[in-house]
C-alpha cells in the first residue's frame, strides 16, 4: 500500500488567498498558543486555500488529509506493512505531522468515523501528545505542529456531526462566500478573467445562493466561479462556462436545472 498517494498530500506551493475578515489574526494567535483550529462554512468557500496561505506565512510544512467514511485509525497514525520480507511500520499522516511539526489539516473530518477521530483528543488539548498503542509509545507534538480540522455545516445531521468533546479542544473560524468585490478579485486573480466578466459571475451566484429549493443542496461556491472563468479564458462564452461549470454540477433535478439555466442566461446576456 502506498500511504502517500492514498489518502494525503504534502503540499509544497501555495495558492493565492484573499482575507475576508479577521481569520489571519485567528489562526496566528492559536496556532502561536499551541491551540488546534476547526474552520467551518460551505464548499469552496476557501478553507482549505486558507489554511495554505497561513502554513506558507508561518513557515510551516501541510500535510493535508482528504476524510472519507472509510478512514480509519491506522490510516491517519501508521501500520506494519511487509517490504522484502520484512515487517516495516509505516508512519501515516497525522504521525508524520507530530514528529516533523508540521500543520496537518483533516479536510471534511465529519465524514471519517467517530472511533477514528477520537485519536485526535490528546493532540487537540493541553497534552498536544498522540499515543501509538501498536508501537506502545506516545509522541509528544514537536516544536510547530498544529491540528487543523474543517467541515461544511450544511451537511451536517446527527450520523454525520463532530463530538462536543472534540469541538470544544479547538478555536473555531467561521467562513462564508466573500463580499461581492472580494469574490470578483478572487475570481480574477485565480483564473484570468476579464473584471467586467468575473463582476457578472459573482452577480449570478449571489442570486443562485438566494435560492431556497430542496432541489438545490449546494449553492455556487467561489470555486466554481473560479471554474467557469477558466473555461472563458479558454475560449468557451462565458454563458457556456457557466453552464458547464456552475449550473449543470449544482443539481440533477430537471426543474431546478432548467431554471438555473435560464438565470444564466439573464445574468450573463
Amino acid at each position: 500500500m502506498n500511504m502517500t498517494n492514498r489518502n494525503f498530500e504534502q503540499h509544497t506551493s501555495f495558492p493565492f488567498y484573499v482575507p475576508v475578515k479577521n481569520e489571519k489574526a485567528v489562526f496566528r494567535a492559536a496556532y502561536q498558543q499551541g491551540l488546534s483550529i476547526l474552520l467551518k462554512g460551505p464548499t469552496g468557500c476557501g478553507k482549505t486555500r486558507f489554511v495554505e496561505a497561513m502554513a506558507s506565512e508561518l513557515g510551516r510544512p501541510l500535510i493535508t488529509v482528504s476524510c472519507h467514511d472509510d478512514l480509519t485509525t491506522a490510516d491517519l497514525v501508521g501500520r506494519f506493512l511487509m517490504k522484502d520480507g520484512a515487517t516495516e511500520w509505516v508512519d501515516g499522516p497525522l504521525t508524520r505531522a507530530v514528529r516533523e511539526g508540521a500543520i496537518c489539516y483533516l479536510d471534511e473530518v465529519v465524514e471519517a468515523r467517530k472511533d477514528t477521530t477520537v485519536v485526535l483528543h490528546p493532540l487537540s488539548d493541553y497534552r498536544r501528545q498522540l499515543p501509538i498503542e501498536r508501537l506502545g509509545l506516545t509522541l509528544d507534538a514537536a516544536p510547530g505542529f498544529c491540528l487543523v480540522v474543517s467541515y461544511n455545516p450544511g451537511y451536517q445531521s446527527v450520523l454525520k456531526d463532530l463530538k462536543d468533546s472534540t469541538r470544544q479542544r479547538m478555536v473555531a473560524i467561521e467562513f462564508d462566500y466573500p463580499q461581492p468585490e472580494v469574490e470578483q478579485r478572487i475570481v480574477v486573480e485565480e483564473s484570468g478573467l476579464d473584471p467586467e466578466q468575473a463582476q457578472k459571475l459573482v452577480k449570478l451566484a449571489q442570486a443562485i445562493r438566494r435560492i431556497e429549493t430542496g432541489g438545490l443542496r449546494e449553492v455556487a461556491s467561489t470555486r466554481v466561479l473560479i471554474a467557469a472563468g477558466l473555461l472563458a479564458v479558454q475560449g468557451l462564452s462565458l454563458k457556456e462556462a457557466a453552464q458547464a461549470a456552475i449550473a449543470c454540477p449544482l443539481t440533477d433535478d430537471v426543474q431546478v436545472s432548467n431554471g438555473l439555466a435560464k438565470m444564466v442566461e439573464v445574468y450573463l446576456s
